[in-house]
């Protein structure tokens, strides 16, 4: 008896991937106009949501650490974070949502910066920045 060699099949069928692949594109054509898109609202340069009407009181740390409170002409010397929490705070009740920038050496440490910052975030001022000299 002669034995019939088998032979070994070289094709691969491809049906059956094309099938997942239409459902799959079906899936996804009928899902992606459901998803939900987030917006988000980023600020632009050059214009804000509100008009800034009175000028922002100014807090300036010198190379030595003094911290003074400029208000248009008048300039206070404050004795530490407390004084000028207190200060800020009773200029904001006359004109309220007044911005606050610090202006600060570049020579002392960022950490005071960042003290004189928290404490005023802490005291509910709203608009705290940072006043930087363009090079």
């Amino acid at each position: 008896m002669a034995r019939r060699a088998r032979r070994i099949k070289n094709e691969i069928n491809v049906v059956p991937y094309i099938d997942v692949m239409l459902v799959l594109l079906v899936i996804f054509m009928v899902a992606t106009p459901m998803m939900q898109q987030g917006v988000v609202n980023l600020p632009t340069v050059g214009k804000s949501d509100q008009e800034v009407n009175a000028a922002p009181l100014r807090v300036e740390i010198d190379a030595a650490g003094a911290i003074k409170l400029h208000d248009k002409e008048e300039t206070s010397n404050l004795a530490d974070l407390k004084a000028l929490v207190a200060s800020v705070q009773a200029k904001q009740a006359i004109t309220p949502n007044r911005p606050v920038v610090i202006a600060a050496d570049k020579s002392i440490r960022y950490e005071q910066v960042m003290n004189a910052m928290d404490a005023l975030k802490q005291a509910n001022i709203a608009r705290v920045g940072l006043l930087v000299q363009p090079k």
